[in-house]
């Protein structure tokens, strides 16, 4: 098994620890079993066989079945959390969702972030609005999901009321 180097950070980042261009290797890494992938895939009533039927996936020329894609998009986005958006504040959306290669049950797969920008919030002086480009890689660096997404983010010097 090849080594990594991640480690979980054990800091809340507030708006004023983002620089635009910095970058993120997000922690740990998860490999979707079947397991996650049936039960996502059942909570969500997806019907589309390819993610629960191995013959309809043979018949489509995979080895087995595919992990749901909005599950593979959830892990990664969820990696990003702790480093990205858990010091608080409201989320903004995602833009530029791209899945680039299928997952299949027994896949891991990581994460990592750029900041793409920030600024102040005009109505929100305790917050600043940032902007990071994600995506989630299989151990050897190919992208699997890239997506964009945006987050009011608490400052750490003033609070709601100041």
């Amino acid at each position: 098994m090849a080594e990594t180097t991640r480690k979980r950070v054990e800091k809340v980042n507030y708006f004023e620890d983002f620089e635009v261009g910095q970058t993120f290797e997000h922690h740990w890494g998860r490999t979707i079993n079947e397991g996650d992938n049936s039960l996502f895939t059942s909570l969500t009533l997806t019907q589309n066989p390819i993610y629960f039927n191995e013959d309809y996936a043979a018949k489509l020329e995979y080895d087995d079945v595919v992990v749901n894609h909005l599950l593979a998009f959830n892990v990664v986005f969820g990696m990003s959390v702790q480093d990205l958006s858990e010091a608080g504040g409201a989320f903004l959306g995602i833009d530029d969702l791209q899945f680039h290669e299928t997952v299949h049950p027994g896949d891991t797969l990581y994460a990592n972030s750029e900041v793409l920008s920030k600024r102040e919030s005009d109505s929100r002086p305790h917050q600043g609005i940032v902007s990071w480009a994600t995506e989630g890689v299989r151990p050897n660096g190919d992208p699997v999901v890239t997506f964009e997404r945006t987050n009011l983010i608490n400052k750490r010097t003033t609070k709601p009321n100041e």
